[in-house]
């Protein structure tokens, strides 16, 4: 099976930042964090999600755990103005990869990151990684060294 486009792109950037970081292809779809669980037999807390977001005109990318949403009114309260949810064709367009697919790095440009500080109950997340049926495993602090992001409370209670 040939590597999907954003995988293999997704890949050559880690091998340039943490050799020992593997992408797998699923035969199952990864798009969700339900998805990603149930393929890898882990729970939804442990899926490191990638939302983007907008501050005013500013992109910022969370990387929440996947069992719960993040709320807005946190975020806002962090960027210091309102946000908003970015659509399909802006995500694409900001990171090169298409929602579901979303890996925390390797974007057209650098995002602000801002990461949920519920990643760190868990040892090992699963990250997206260039597709929606692509994935990697790591420590949640690799995602704070790699993005230079923000860990924080973005849990919607």
């Amino acid at each position: 099976m040939n590597m999907h486009e954003g995988v293999a792109r997704f890949q050559k950037i880690m091998e340039s930042i943490d050799p020992g970081i593997r992408v797998v292809e699923m035969e199952a779809s990864t798009r969700t964090a339900a998805d990603a669980a149930q393929a890898l037999g882990v729970t939804t807390a442990q899926i490191a999600k990638s939302i983007v977001f907008l501050a005013g005109e500013e992109p910022i990318l969370v990387i929440a755990a996947g069992d719960h949403r993040v709320d807005p009114e946190k975020l806002a309260a962090i960027m210091g103005r309102p946000v908003k949810l970015a659509d399909p064709a802006t995500v694409l367009d900001l990171t090169g990869f298409e929602i579901g697919g979303v890996p925390p790095l390797g974007h057209r440009s650098p995002l602000r990151t801002i990461i949920d500080e519920d990643l760190f109950h868990h040892e090992i997340v699963y990250a997206a990684a260039g597709s929606p049926r692509a994935i990697f495993a790591c420590h949640p602090g690799s995602l704070v060294n790699w993005t230079d992001g923000l860990v924080a409370k973005v849990k919607e209670t």
